[in-house]
């Protein structure tokens, strides 16, 4: 008889921006750092014979956490990867949900339905997971092992494993960021002992308690923010008109704008990459922008966020993070190893969110109403 930990990863850097992480690498968040560190605490006085994890770097985080209290080493499978996406890598979910509404469904609903471009099917997933765990299971006979791998890979085999049908998924939960479930291998059958506990978190540690997308069935939360390109050619007074508004909310004065620069500016952007320059919506309302710098820093390998905007009535409601997402998605893309941008020092909760999510300071300039704080946040 072999037991096995199977172990999502920590809450990642993809499950905040609300991105299809797929087969996509992506940094461990802060929220996850505290969860692995819970996590290690449960598996403190627990015995394990070896630890397992996927090669991307979300799940080998929370393996090295997990081996805190183990003198182990990290075995990494590429076989333990979350299911491939295909064409939906690294997209945004509330564009996946406006171009492919059905097939969005699918994925969380009756998965054997669900196709994509490019994509890993969940009877390929399933069967990669399966033939995974059950040669661990084997290679350790009458030992205990703990894996570490994804969100929808786990769901797909466990499912398998409980029996459920495609079209039944949903009476297995979408598994909690470090939630344990507790496989037995006897006599070439796998049991599930149990599955996707997270009484290791407290509720404010808890990804899913504090995300309603899963409770609805269709994998889509309305908060879950969609994009396209600016057409300045149309919407140049909303542009500025955005610019103004981030402007006079920072410093409490239109005083020192003038809107022609950053208007040309934005142009140029555009010209340069459609891509830089995205309108942000919440369904079909439109509600902020990002401005993205496509020349800026790129001989020193940085990418330069020119402007972050939400309409006030969407600020302070953890919408944000989105808005940078697009940024670290699109620099990432680009191969730049770090972004950089201005805060106002009197702007209290930007240097807030900025620090909460990685960026640090690293040098101060005068503006034209006071001092700007350079921040960086590294993407490498």
């Amino acid at each position: 008889m072999t037991k096995i930990y199977l172990i999502r990863h920590g809450e990642a850097e993809g499950n905040i921006y609300r991105l299809w992480q797929g087969i996509t690498d992506g940094k461990i968040a802060p929220k996850g750092k505290l969860q692995i560190e819970a996590l290690a605490e449960r598996f403190q006085d627990v015995p394990l014979d070896a630890i397992y994890s996927s090669d991307l770097s979300r799940a080998v985080t929370t393996a090295e956490g997990l081996a805190r209290y183990h003198q182990l080493p990290i075995v990494k499978r590429s076989d333990a990867r979350e299911i491939n996406c295909g064409e939906w890598e690294n997209e945004p979910f509330g564009n996946t949900e406006r171009d492919f509404p059905e097939q969005m469904r699918y994925f969380n609903s009756d998965p054997e339905k669900w196709h994509v471009n490019g994509a890993e099917t969940f009877e390929e997933c399933r069967e990669r997971m399966d033939a995974m765990l059950r040669s661990i299971a084997e290679l350790h006979d009458k030992g205990t092992v703990a894996v570490v791998s994804h969100g929808m890979a786990i769901r797909t085999v466990l499912s398998h494993y409980m029996g459920f049908a495609s079209d039944e998924i949903e009476k297995l939960p979408h598994g909690d960021n470090t939630s344990v479930s507790l496989l037995v291998y006897q006599d070439g059958k796998m049991r599930v002992e149990y599955c996707n506990d997270n009484s290791h978190l407290t509720p404010e540690l808890s990804t899913l308690m504090n995300q309603d997308w899963w409770k609805n069935g269709s994998g889509f939360d309305l908060l879950d923010l969609r994009d396209e390109p600016f057409d300045l050619t149309q919407d140049s007074l909303l542009y500025v008109k955005c610019y103004r508004d981030a402007w006079i909310a920072v410093h409490g004065t239109e005083t020192g704008y003038v809107s022609a620069p950053y208007l040309t500016a934005a142009r140029k952007h555009s010209r340069k990459d459609p891509q830089s320059l995205l309108k942000i919506f919440s369904g079909e309302e439109f509600i902020g922008m990002v401005d993205l710098d496509p020349d800026r820093g790129h001989l020193h390998g940085y990418g330069w966020i020119t402007l972050l905007y939400l309409r006030e009535e969407y600020r302070n409601q953890g919408l944000g993070v989105q808005l940078l997402g697009r940024a670290v998605r699109y620099f990432s893309k680009h191969k730049r190893k770090a972004l950089r941008l201005h805060v106002s020092a009197d702007n209290q909760s930007a240097l807030s969110f900025y620090r909460k999510n990685g960026f640090v300071l690293i040098g101060t300039e005068k503006g034209i109403l006071g001092d700007l704080l350079l921040m960086e946040k590294r993407l490498d």
